[in-house]
């Protein structure tokens, strides 16, 4: 309770003045996404790679709680600081080689800023905690040639308007998670029946309101639906560094936020996209232009979503589980859901736009909506979703970036 207290009571105004871990999420997320063109949602992958990475150089140092994949120690008077950069920089020269010019840049300027007599100790730490990360997840399935052969008829996924882009990703769905056995463990049941009732009124809910041309949706409505259209990890990453700076986190506790969130995150994905990939079920544009497959449903052959479809199987909804895991574990790291948070969106033509938030439940039902309201899932696939990113977040808060002893405290 007192470390609790302390958070909420010296959170600032948003901003984002950083430290060396927010720096190199910041870093990251340039390599990631801008320079290394990852995917919306496999990205977390990557981004879970640095983190953890981090994490482990910090605490090898500090020893405050139980190491993620490097059993190493550090000396003490090592510098955190110069750990977290070298951990962050050897995990993006590994994964983005062709970038390794402009990453050295970085690692030798942010190493010019630390100020500590033990830099040279610190570094080493940072590359042994990465090179630990790199070993443990070789063979894991990254990017691994995976084929997926869309299915046909009532019900199946197939590419969608207006790209018509082949299946994303389809590696993540065989890919080991970080924390779980596999990725069966947070499989959902699946989709709604095509002849269920529930089935109808999702399919109709997403059709009046998921709409190009809707007129039921509300401009406020509408804007959400755009704002979260958004790179998830490029979007997700400034509000982590936006979080950690307004709660004034130092860097090892940066450091284990950091690596809580991206592994949440990428053991969401890896766990949703193995039942997208499972269930294969289509995406509303494809469903309503052809009748959704009941004889009770009304086709509309021009009906087309507010936003680009992504391109992979529907069900269960990405953006579900990957925001039911980030919320739940925001506020299992604080622990409270009244955690003031800031997202901001660059998925607008008239600039930046921000949304702000009291709570954690909150950010979930506007992003449960937000898909809704693109015309991207149906209501059934945002509660399974959500509840796959929460299973995979409360397992995290249970049995991973624990403190190594003393009395359970809450994150």
């Amino acid at each position: 309770m007192t470390k609790l207290l302390t958070y909420l009571l010296t959170a600032g105004t948003l901003g984002y003045a950083g430290n060396v871990v927010t720096d190199w999420n910041t870093i990251a997320s340039t390599a990631i996404v801008k320079n290394g063109g990852k995917g919306s949602t496999p990205s977390g992958v990557w981004f879970a790679y640095t983190g953890i990475a981090v994490y482990d150089a910090v605490n090898a140092i500090t020893g405050q709680y139980r190491p993620f994949y490097y059993q190493g120690s550090g000396p003490k008077d090592a510098s955190i600081e110069a750990a977290a950069i070298a951990a962050a920089h050897r995990i993006l020269v590994n994964y983005f080689p062709a970038q390794q010019n402009e990453l050295d840049g970085k690692f030798t300027m942010a190493l010019l800023k630390v100020d500590a007599p033990a830099k040279d100790t610190g570094v080493a730490v940072g590359e042994a905690a990465a090179a630990a990360l790199i070993a443990a997840r070789s063979g894991d399935g990254l990017e691994a040639n995976v084929t997926y052969t869309p299915g046909s008829g009532a019900g199946a996924w197939i590419p969608t308007p207006t790209t018509f882009a082949p299946p994303l990703a389809p590696w993540l769905a065989q890919m080991r998670p970080f924390t779980m056995s596999a990725a069966a463990d947070v499989l959902p049941d699946g989709p709604t029946p095509l002849t269920s009732e529930a089935w109808k009124r999702d399919y109709n809910l997403t059709r009046v309101l998921g709409g190009a041309n809707s007129t039921l949706r509300s401009a406020e409505e509408t804007e959400i639906g755009l704002f979260w259209t958004e790179h998830t990890g490029q979007q997700y990453a400034r509000a982590f560094g936006y979080l950690a700076d307004a709660y004034h986190l130092s860097v090892p506790d940066t450091a284990r936020f950091m690596a809580i969130l991206w592994t949440g995150y990428a053991d969401a994905v890896i766990g949703c996209f193995q039942a997208k990939y499972k269930y294969g079920f289509w995406r509303p544009v494809t469903a309503i232009q052809a009748g959704g497959g009941n004889p009770g449903l009304n086709a509309d052959s021009a009906w087309m979503p507010l936003a680009t479809t992504p391109a992979h199987p529907e069900y269960p909804a990405a953006h579900g589980c990957v925001t039911g895991a980030v919320s739940t574990l925001i506020a299992g790291y604080f622990g409270t859901t009244r955690v003031h948070l800031m997202v901001d969106s660059l998925a607008f033509s008239n600039g930046t736009h921000t949304h702000t938030f009291e709570d954690t439940r909150d950010l979930m039902d506007e992003v449960f909506w937000a898909r809704i309201y693109a015309g991207f899932h149906y209501h059934r696939s945002l509660e399974d979703g959500r509840q796959l990113g929460s299973d995979v977040a409360r397992q995290i808060l249970r049995n991973h970036f624990r403190p190594r002893s003393g009395d359970f405290e809450l994150f």
